[in-house]
């Protein structure tokens, strides 16, 4: 009997890649198989030609570009002294999940399908193309390609006979099972972040603990709009950076909403235990410490604000005790059910908390061991860095929108992670945010003699506040700034940083306050009016332009 192996691997920005391959994982125990789910980055590449059926999961993000764990992976296969043959073994089938409003649709899917095949891979299925833009989301592409995939598997390596596919009534093992200690165990010492100098630069598994320095608000108080500029103290971490790159924040859960949280799934907050995982094989989720406290989990991890996907609630019927909530859970995680659950979800911005307040009965019955299967972790959230280490020295600033908006929910939606931003006050003590930084999408010109247009309205002004600071620490005048708020008065960001820059020279700047006047003025009618500026920086000082929003 072949061994019934399946590797499921997954390149994912957002959650959704991931979420899909847990699904394919657990359709897969279901049939059977031996199955690992694994990120690609953390996969080890080079076993790829031992490997004999994958099933590869994966987003395509910005223009085009893979997602960042899979960016290592994407190098290595795409070397080009891969033999030609070096995956005639294997057995694949890629699965995409893009937005069809982008240009390059699925591009990341399509190039890694070509590339397997041209490797010597045997496709088991065309590529799937999931669209966001459909109106049941990536799910009507993906639910009748996965039947079509199980069926080419199962013929391949069927049952072993007596075996039956495990009945979607039967709940699955959670993925680790959680042991709590006895109330009087020693306590460790130590919680998330020791601001001490790290082994290493600062990245996603190893975040630096910077100190918050100041949190200013930038616009009048009058100003619907709350944005604020912060900055935080990077001494002795080993952070460097130039203008356009990009600074990643974890972000946490505000305290009412883990007590909240607690209170609903009956959890003490205090109780601490440790994980094991259920089967061999499976690694421990890299930002828990162990033992960690049930208010550690909720607070740092679980991400009970995101609103929940389908597989949410298809796991949560299982826990229903009430018919009318298993009904309705079920009705959620059908095919059948993606619209209700869109406009019950998606549409309103509904968080995964608010979701469980809609259920009591169940949620009350969940055992606390599948709260790792049930909530995704919280992901950190990417900012343009607004300052220069040329002009502050161990210091990273961003410019912080925070998200606030109304649905039909009558509590507003809040960002998770600005909300939380701007509620730190570094007045009271020593505060500190998780943090590492990321080269970002913009390279502004080595040559000092080339001039830069950057059209920056809104907060799309950050990178370009960096790239200026920048360019002005090392002497280069061509800087022509197009910058665009609704009121002068109310949200002209770094008004007095930019009007002191150009009394020096150093700065062409054009501004468009939209609500100051009868009609709407914006960026683009300031560049018309320019255009000869514009052409003439262009055509014979070979501008280079960039644009943020």
């Amino acid at each position: 009997m072949v061994e019934r192996k399946l590797l499921v691997l997954f390149g994912s920005q957002t959650g959704t890649a991931q979420d899909t391959a847990e699904r394919i994982g657990r359709e897969a125990k279901r049939r059977h198989f031996q199955c690992r789910v694994e990120a690609l980055d953390s996969y080890d590449v080079a076993n790829l030609i031992n490997e004999l059926l994958v099933v590869f999961v994966c987003a395509t993000t910005g223009q085009g570009d893979p997602p960042d764990n899979m960016k290592m992976f994407w190098r290595f296969l795409f070397r080009k002294n891969l033999p030609p043959g070096s995956l005639c073994q294997l057995d694949y089938a890629v699965l995409g999940l893009g937005d069809s409003s982008y240009p390059k649709f699925n591009f990341v899917a399509k190039k890694l399908h070509k590339r397997v095949l041209q490797l010597g891979g045997n496709p088991l299925l065309p590529v799937a193309l999931g669209d966001d833009q459909h109106d049941l989301g990536p799910d009507a592409v993906v639910d009748p390609w996965l039947l079509a995939l199980w069926d080419k598997i199962l013929a391949l390596y069927p049952l072993a006979p007596g075996l039956e596919i495990i009945s979607p009534d039967v709940r699955l093992p959670p993925k680790y099972t959680l042991h709590y200690l006895a109330e009087d165990s020693p306590h460790p010492d130590g919680g998330l972040l020791q601001p001490t100098a790290p082994r290493a630069v600062p990245s996603e598994l190893h975040p630096f603990a910077a100190r918050v320095v100041s949190n200013q608000r930038v616009t009048a108080e009058s100003h619907f709009q709350d944005v604020r500029l912060i900055e935080f103290d990077v001494t002795g971490s080993g952070i460097t950076f130039s203008a356009g790159d990009v600074v990643m924040i974890q972000p946490q859960n505000c305290p009412e909403d883990v007590q909240q949280f607690c209170q609903l799934l009956r959890l003490d907050p205090d109780r601490r235990f440790v994980l094991k995982p259920t089967e061999t094989g499976t690694s421990l989720p890299a930002l828990l410490p162990q033992p960690c406290t049930v208010r550690h989990l909720v607070t740092h991890y679980l991400d009970i604000s995101c609103v929940p996907r389908r597989s949410f609630f298809e796991l949560l019927s299982y826990f229903s005790t009430n018919e009318l909530e298993r009904e309705k859970l079920q009705e959620f995680s059908s095919a059948q059910g993606q619209e209700e659950l869109y406009s019950y979800c998606n549409r309103p911005r509904r968080t995964t908390l608010e979701a469980l307040w809609d259920f009591p009965h169940t949620t009350c019955a969940i055992p606390p061991e599948y709260l790792l299967d049930l909530i995704p972790r919280i992901r950190p959230r990417a900012f343009s860095i607004a300052s220069s280490l040329l002009a502050h020295p161990d210091r990273i600033q961003i410019l912080v929108a925070v998200v606030r908006y109304k649905t039909r929910l009558s509590k507003p939606r809040r960002g998770l992670c600005s909300t939380w931003l701007a509620s730190l006050n570094p007045e009271q003590g020593d505060v500190r945010v998780p943090l590492w930084v990321k080269k970002g999408g913009m390279k502004f010109p080595a040559d000092p003699d080339t001039p830069v247009i950057m059209i920056g309205p809104g907060t799309g002004v950050a990178p370009f506040r960096a790239a200026i600071q920048e360019r002005v620490a090392q002497g280069r005048r061509g800087n022509c700034l197009f910058f665009g708020c609704r009121q002068k008065s109310k949200d002209f960001y770094c008004q007095a940083e930019w009007e002191e820059l150009v009394t020096k020279g150093f700065l062409t700047l054009f501004t468009a306050f939209s609500r100051d006047q009868e009609e709407k003025v914006y960026v683009q009618h300031r560049i018309q009016e320019n255009r000869r500026l514009v052409w003439e920086l262009l055509s014979s000082g070979s501008a280079h332009v960039y644009l943020a929003g």
